[in-house]
């Protein structure tokens, strides 16, 4: 599907909603949860951000991306989410567990000790630091995407990365020096 064509859509079909999901919808999730830090949860608000992408895709303005008006959407159902009572009520542990593969054992071992050493380090970041980093480095916004989804200025968005940053660095050389954090 055409971003261009999207931006002049008043009304959603069901072939726009699953290209909408089948391009975007592991974004969604994998943002949801670097939100949240839980899975279960990041289902429910994937479901909820393309459902309200169905809603409401006139209010869709062709000032941004369509995976930046998706993640927008996203980190706002996530937050509210995140300071639900019910939600903190019921999940007392987060678990994080990722996966993937490679070459061979070993090398599948050794880069998956470095991926959760790292990943470790990020979600120990506050939110603010953690939300810029992962914009940034993972889903490749610009400065100004990455402020138009969190809603803030792009000074602040480079504050912020510039002090996530600084705290990976201090992070990955604490582990390195004491063996871990």
């Amino acid at each position: 599907m055409n971003e261009d064509a999207l931006a002049y859509l008043t009304e959603m079909n069901e072939d726009i909603l699953s290209d909408l999901i089948a391009k975007y919808g592991q974004e969604v999730w994998n943002y949801a949860y670097f939100v949240t830090k839980n899975r279960s949860m990041a289902d429910d608000i994937t479901q909820d951000v393309f459902i309200q992408a169905y809603r409401h895709i006139a209010s869709f303005r062709k000032e941004s991306s369509v995976k930046t008006w998706l993640l927008k959407i996203t980190r706002n159902i996530s937050y509210n989410y995140r300071s639900s009572a019910f939600i903190r009520k019921v999940l007392l542990v987060d678990i994080i567990a990722p996966g993937g593969t490679s070459r061979s054992a070993e090398q599948a071992y050794l880069e998956q000790e470095a991926t959760n050493d790292v990943w470790k380090h990020v979600m120990s970041l506050p939110t603010k630091h953690r939300e810029v980093l992962v914009l940034h480095a993972k889903y490749q916004l610009t400065l100004k995407e990455i402020a138009d989804v969190l809603q803030i200025s792009e000074g602040t968005v480079k504050s912020r990365l510039h002090h996530a940053r600084k705290r990976m660095i201090e992070l990955m050389k604490e582990e390195y020096v004491y063996g871990t954090v």
